[in-house]
């Protein structure tokens, strides 16, 4: 059943004011990721007093000449003696129309599972792009990564324009080539804007220095990207966590059904098939600890109950019996290798996708990808930080769609039984039953 935006905006409330946008940061190194952050943090007087005191202090111990806001970001000390990023940091910042929480993912290549990481449940890509180097291998591959993740809008922040003498032919020449960059790749909302984050041009206020720019700053232009739509709902999706029985006097025959909506939107009396059992009955109330509402949308926690006594468990699936998902039993997906660890065809592994696990076999490697030339190419086994398209057999169905439909339902991570250590991110190309 197809759902109005407006709806959304209703049950979510008013979107403008609290509704939590996730942001990656990612880019090559000293591309100034981190520098964007803090910047970021502190014009929207996010940074504590004692916070700037340690980061002055630590400024001045390293000799940088001035507050560098990068290590409000760069906690770990690894990062702070080399300069780099290594691990992805979160921060969190407020404004008048939004909650954000930043992402700032590492830039080197031996550190893309980090990226993949951070920027798997992002809702926007910032992809720092230096104006002195323009678009690079780093930049092409990180676009690639988010396109890939199905991250559904990407800002170039094309810094250190400063550098650059504020050169708008300069920043017209990058704009060109990003903008071929993301038709090649299948971007779907890009747009590129010149900041100079060391000394705040187009971050969060508009730059004197480049008058020739009439577009929005990075921040206004973060404050309204329209976010709501981009959840799946138009199909009713709902992986049960958890069973309630409270088993008490008062509730002896309450049962419901707790988890985290997927997709669509749910009210009282609509239709229910339950997989993979494949009972069928109707939603008898959407409930939260708050009451009884009216509908659920995606990213709501809230318990489904519903009319028939039927056995439905943890890893179960409710769903539109008109749309269903596909409850497959091979599947081929876009992955990211993140063990060290090297793996071959034959390999068995746990997969673990919304509430249910499965064991599986990697049945085939079709390709990976020449992060040089974005180009697919043969492979027989993966190694750290490869990203490929391969098959998975599986022991028992999960209920799938294709990532680019749905970012929860086509998504799973692939575990070591042996080590119970998660080795791969997957996104589901296609699947069949």
């Amino acid at each position: 059943m197809a759902v109005d935006l407006d709806l959304a905006k209703l049950l979510t409330g008013d979107l403008a004011a609290s509704e939590l946008v996730r942001l990656v940061t990612c880019g090559s190194v000293d591309d100034g990721k981190s520098t964007l952050i803090g910047r970021l943090l502190y014009d929207t007087k996010q940074v504590f007093v004692d916070q700037l005191e340690h980061v002055e202090e630590t400024s001045e111990r390293r000799g940088d000449g001035y507050v560098n806001l990068a290590l409000l970001t760069d906690g770990l000390r690894a990062e702070r003696e080399q300069g780099i990023t290594i691990d992805v940091a979160y921060r969190s910042f407020v404004t008048a129309r939004r909650r954000f929480q930043l992402a700032d993912a590492p830039g080197h290549v031996q550190y893309t599972r980090n990226m993949v990481t951070g920027a798997s449940t992002a809702d926007v890509a910032i992809v720092l792009v230096d104006a002195r180097k323009g678009v690079i291998e780093q930049t092409r591959r990180h676009t690639y990564i988010a396109s890939m993740l199905g991250i559904p809008h990407i800002a170039f922040a094309v810094n250190k324009m400063d550098l650059v003498e504020f050169d708008e032919a300069r920043f017209e020449e990058i704009e060109s080539e990003l903008r071929d960059l993301s038709t090649r790749l299948g971007v779907r909302d890009e747009v590129a804007i010149p900041i100079a984050a060391l000394h705040g041009d187009n971050v969060v206020e508009p730059s004197e220095r480049m008058p020739w720019w009439q577009g929005e700053t990075l921040l206004e232009h973060l404050e309204a990207i329209e976010v709501a739509a981009d959840r799946d709902l138009d199909h009713r999706r709902f992986p049960v966590q958890w069973v309630v029985r409270p088993m008490s006097d008062e509730h002896h025959d309450y049962r419901g059904y707790a988890g985290q909506v997927a997709g669509g939107a749910w009210h009282p009396g609509d239709d229910v098939l339950v997989l993979p059992s494949g009972h069928r009955s109707r939603v008898a109330a959407v409930e939260t600890l708050d009451g009884p509402l009216e509908a659920a949308v995606p990213g709501m926690s809230v318990v489904l109950r519903i009319e028939d006594q039927i056995d439905i468990g943890r890893g179960d699936m409710l769903v539109d019996p008109a749309e269903p998902p596909i409850a497959a039993r091979t599947v081929a997906a876009r992955v990211c290798w993140m063990s060290e660890t090297p793996v071959q065809v034959g390999a068995r592994l746990a997969v673990k996708h919304t509430t249910r696990w499965a064991r599986a076999v990697l049945d085939r490697i079709e390709s990976k990808l020449d992060v040089e030339t974005l180009e697919d190419v043969p492979a027989d086994g993966l190694a750290l930080n490869d990203l490929a398209l391969v098959h998975l057999r599986l022991s028992a169905p999960i209920m799938v769609d294709p990532y680019a439909g749905n970012r929860t339902t086509g998504a799973f991570v692939l575990v070591d039984e042996a080590t119970n250590n998660t080795v791969a991110a997957g996104m589901v190309v296609s699947a069949e039953t």
